[in-house]
């Protein structure tokens, strides 16, 4: 099974539990990995064979500059979902998305959450 994946997407979100996250907004990073048979699908060189990175970005910005959650987690679920239906042809996804910009104590690079799926009926 092919894996078409974009990593380290960075958006300046305004998510978090503490009034001052959602007021400053804080970075969060992305990972995406597409499942996607490319060995069977892609045989013309043609883009329109493939699932197109820049639309799957695309969806991502307007979708997490226009949302706003209190958990990462609702986040991710959301987005996964959004993707999921904005890409039906994929055979999964996984989503990892991070946040640098925890209020906990303690030495951390982030806190990371990850989910994955696939379209109904895959």
């Amino acid at each position: 099974m092919g894996m078409i994946r974009i990593n380290n997407l960075r958006f300046h979100t305004f998510n978090g539990v503490l009034p001052e996250e959602r007021r400053n907004g804080q970075q969060l990073a992305m990972d995406i990995a597409i499942k996607y048979p490319i060995e069977t699908k892609v045989q013309h060189d043609d883009v329109h064979e493939t699932i197109n990175y820049a639309e799957v970005r695309a969806v991502i910005a307007d979708f997490v500059t226009t949302h706003s959650y209190k958990l990462i987690e609702s986040l991710a679920n959301q987005l996964l979902n959004t993707l999921l239906v904005k890409f039906p042809t994929v055979d999964g996804i996984n989503l990892k998305i991070r946040k640098y910009s925890v209020p906990m104590p303690g030495i951390f690079d982030n806190v990371e959450i990850e989910v994955e799926g696939a379209p109904d009926g895959k």
